[in-house]
């Protein structure tokens, strides 16, 4: 007897899509295939739909416990949860304090309770303070550590390489994973420096300030690190093919080097940010059109190996451009809520790439690379009943209503596709119907599976 038995749909996994149904015990999956005369005491049906793996947004800014003016745990977890989104890895900045130590670790976990509709994990703060403190974060759990390397809100922290280095080599002896903002604090600097300077800067000067040259130089350097100390680095919002394919010869030297992009850059290009302003600022920048259309091949062969969000909300007048200028205007793009459906309509139904590749970089790519993997991440007996009915023939268009966000504005409202989410399961549960969610708050804090030893 199974809790629920999801029937009619195709089954999406890494290396393909057969029709199945997927039988649930006590939260996990435990059985895909033919399921015809089996019971549950529940039946959901799946039929002219995919099932995929819940995703898992590797990469996204939820500002809980802090800056909540921009969004909180619960109308950042409701828009995964809508968006197909059923792990959430939260970054340690925007946060009161940084997640620097294990006191922040534990009130922020407290903080949290009961308040998150989808699962969630946890980014750790690399920071000149925190060194020693990164292996006791480690064995409370969190999946990561993020450095900048470029320039950061006043809330975070810029990391020298010398300091970076004292960082990766205390990673490595315990086998910590760094994630990089990768791009060069002395260039970009310099430049706004020299921008200013010559009068109030534009749109185009916000571009030319932060060169592909600044995030190339960056990533050489995470590479090196990597290499020479065998730190396993992720390098975070690869937004060029020429970045994208330094990391491609580094990983084929054997380096432990991982990367992700977002659907911002393989969208748009810098033409947006130029007609339209700031609601199109993010860092990297968006780059131009060439850039933006070679990316998707380090997508399609798997060097650029997660597709996250960066989801990183703001207030709409933190984006005024005439009250902060385009070096202060708030630099993010909210996206948790649409990054599925954008993929699967610029992907799958565009550029006809297999429907596989969305279990691959959405779900079982990041749980891997995040320590996810045997609990969340793929359509499994005993991982977790992760589950998205996904319509495919479902036509949708992005409104700002139909936002979940505590602040319902986002660069993709307007943009209109076919293929959606239209139920979400977290653990068997279902946290969101199509017009319906969230249907309650109990997502669950996830440790990367080995950790637990570690305590």
């Amino acid at each position: 007897m199974f809790d629920t038995i999801i029937y009619g749909g195709t089954a999406v996994f890494e290396d393909g899509a057969v029709r199945a149904g997927i039988g649930v015990k006590d939260g996990k999956i435990a059985a895909v295939g033919e399921l015809s005369g089996e019971e549950a005491l529940r039946y959901v049906d799946a039929r002219g739909c995919c099932l995929l793996p819940g995703a898992v947004d590797c990469h996204a800014h939820l500002n809980d416990p802090g800056f909540t003016w921009r969004e909180d745990f619960e109308t950042g977890t409701a828009a995964a949860a809508a968006g197909g989104v059923t792990t959430v890895i939260d970054m340690p900045l925007q946060n009161r304090p940084p997640l620097f130590d294990k006191k922040a670790f534990d009130a922020k976990l407290a903080a949290l309770d009961g308040r998150a509709a989808v699962d969630y994990a946890f980014w750790g703060a690399a920071l000149d303070y925190n060194i020693d403190d990164l292996e006791e974060l480690d064995a409370a759990g969190c999946a990561a550590y993020k450095i900048f390397l470029g320039p950061v809100s006043d809330d975070y922290q810029t990391l020298t390489h010398e300091t970076a280095e004292k960082v990766a080599e205390k990673a490595a002896k315990f086998g910590g994973l760094l994630g990089f903002h990768a791009e060069d604090y002395d260039i970009i600097k310099g430049l706004e420096a020299k921008f200013s300077a010559e009068g109030a800067p534009t749109r185009r000067n916000f571009l030319d300030s932060r060169p592909v040259e600044a995030e190339l130089a960056a990533v050489r350097f995470v590479l090196g690190l990597s290499e020479r100390l065998g730190v396993r680095a992720h390098i975070c919002h690869v937004s060029h093919p020429a970045v994208a394919e330094l990391i491609a010869e580094a990983q084929r030297r054997g380096a432990p080097v991982t990367a992700e992009t977002c659907m911002h850059y393989l969208i748009f290009s810098e033409k947006e940010l130029l007609e339209k302003g700031m609601i199109f600022k993010c860092a990297p920048p968006l780059r131009t059109e060439e850039a933006r259309d070679a990316l998707w091949n380090y997508v399609k062969n798997g060097v650029l190996a997660a597709i996250c969000s960066d989801h990183s909300p703001c207030r709409a007048d933190e984006k005024d451009e005439a009250a902060h200028g385009v070096f202060g205007a708030w630099g993010g793009i909210s996206g948790i809520q649409s990054t599925a459906q954008l993929f699967y309509e610029y992907a799958v139904n565009r550029k006809k790439y297999p429907v596989e590749i969305m279990a691959r970089e959405l779900s079982a790519n990041p749980a891997k690379i995040f320590g996810l993997y045997g609990q969340k991440g793929a359509l499994k007996p005993g991982f977790d009943a992760d589950i998205v009915i996904f319509d495919p023939n479902l036509e949708w268009t992005i409104t700002e209503d139909s936002l979940l966000y505590k602040n319902k504005i986002s660069a993709f409202a307007g943009l209109s596709g076919r293929g959606a989410p239209v139920e979400t399961l977290v653990r068997g549960e279902t946290v969101y119907k199509r017009g319906r969610g969230p249907l309650g708050f109990h997502g669950r804090f996830v440790k990367p599976r080995g950790k637990e030893e570690k305590r």
